[in-house]
């Protein structure tokens, strides 16, 4: 199966990460650039919409995280046997996309127990917000330029040796 050279994963690479650079714990960019300007009624939708997030993700968390954490660590095992100790081009595609998806998971993860520990008043959880989205889009890059250099290695070394 040739991955890299297919439209459709490039087409799901890009998708994944505009949709994930949108929004952070639920609330999009735009709300937490009003609310950051001051705006009382959008600091109060801001608050509430992540109380809601934070408080369902850290549920789920506390109530099953071992088995999630068990789950997902098997499934990225299983891929990463695949893709590099069969070599499957459908498994190392999976790889560069997971591992970064699973990467951000955890930094949302780590921004919720940060919310929560410090209760951030309506001028810091903005800049909070802002500053993990920075970091995700940061990752996004980083993820797109290594999944495009794979990509281009595995598709040129095929043509190479005709493969």
């Amino acid at each position: 199966m040739r991955s890299f050279s297919s439209v459709w994963f490039w087409i799901v690479v890009g998708l994944y990460w505009s949709v994930v650079s949108q929004s952070v714990l639920g609330a999009s960019h735009d709300l937490i650039l009003r609310a950051g300007r001051g705006s009382a009624q959008d600091q109060h939708d801001l608050r509430s919409l992540i109380g809601i997030h934070v408080r369902r993700r850290l549920l789920v968390m506390r109530r099953s995280g071992h088995w999630i954490v068990a789950f997902v660590t098997t499934i990225l095992t299983l891929i990463l046997l695949l893709a590099f100790a069969y070599r499957l081009e459908f498994a190392q595609a999976l790889i560069v996309l997971l591992v970064p998806v699973t990467l951000v998971r955890l930094l949302e993860l780590r921004l919720c127990f940060r919310i929560e520990r410090e209760s951030p008043d309506d001028t810091r959880l903005p800049r909070l917000l802002l500053q993990h989205r920075f970091w995700v889009q940061f990752m996004g890059v980083v993820a797109i330029f290594v999944t495009a250099v794979w990509g281009m290695l595995h598709v040129m070394s095929r043509s190479m040796l005709g493969l």
